[in-house]
């Protein structure tokens, strides 16, 4: 079995997520998100969606963006 990264679970259907920079061993995709997905710069939110980035910074929407003072980015055009 292996063990997961994030909770430290031994389990028998572990998964492993290979990126660029990183990877890591998971039990369940909450805790892949939890270790892997980028931080909204402004309100902490996991991203798990396209999101908003403006110059190389992440948000999880264009609320987010325009509240860190971003212009142009809009939910909708």
């Amino acid at each position: 079995m292996a063990r997961c990264d994030t909770c430290g679970n031994d389990y028998d259907k572990a998964f492993t997520v290979t990126m660029p920079d990183r990877s890591g061993t998971f039990d369940s995709f909450e805790c892949a998100i939890h270790a892997l997905a980028p931080a909204c710069a402004r309100c902490g939110v996991r991203i798990i969606g396209h999101g908003a980035e403006h110059d190389a910074v992440m948000y999880c929407c264009a609320h987010c963006a325009r509240e860190s003072g971003v212009r142009g980015i809009d939910d909708r055009i």
